[in-house]
């Protein structure tokens, strides 16, 4: 069976409520829709896949809106970030940036969980924007342009977070023990 594209999917979706063409969508971009939450709330997974779940179902909810002036990537990553802001504004910031640590069991996982808990740690640091822009750059690859559609910023406020942020990114690991010859 041929992998039918988004679109297709889309309209399979909206206008006969296909369930098993919206699960493909979900399949595809579960993942990065995941790593950009888990970056948004510095790694927390629970909270994660809970937002990851609201925003898939917020997307079947209303993809009869979606127009396809953008991809259907960006327009369900822009889903996800208005499902955490959502979520940051009703809990309040501080409880945005909790995180559960799980160390799984032995120390074959310790030095892989200090890096991670630095990078989790320099990206508390940032301003909400700045680590959007960071995650969706860095950690997901993709363009300022389409960062600016994701998040209704102009490209040039994204380079401005883009660059404040890698320099206090920079600042910090450099000063925990990250720093190059």
């Amino acid at each position: 069976m041929a992998t039918l594209s988004d679109l297709s999917l889309v309209t399979q979706v909206a206008v006969f409520r296909n369930t098993r063409a919206f699960d493909q969508l979900v399949r595809k971009y579960q993942s990065p829709v995941r790593r950009f939450l888990l970056s948004l709330t510095l790694g927390n997974e629970a909270l994660s896949d809970d937002l990851a779940q609201d925003t898939f179902l917020k997307a079947y909810q209303s993809i009869g809106q979606f127009r396809g002036l953008a991809s259907f990537q960006t327009w369900l990553m822009r889903i996800a970030y208005n499902v955490f802001y959502d979520y940051q504004r009703s809990r309040g910031a501080k409880a945005a940036a909790r995180q559960t640590d799980d160390l799984g069991d032995g120390q074959q996982y310790t030095v892989d969980y200090e890096l991670k808990a630095d990078i989790y740690r320099a990206l508390s640091l940032l301003k909400d924007e700045e680590r959007t822009c960071i995650t969706l750059q860095l950690i997901d690859g993709e363009s300022i342009d389409h960062i600016a559609e994701i998040t209704s910023l102009p490209p040039n406020t994204v380079k401005s977070h883009l660059r404040r942020g890698k320099e206090r990114l920079a600042t910090y690991l450099k000063q925990n023990g990250y720093d190059r010859p």
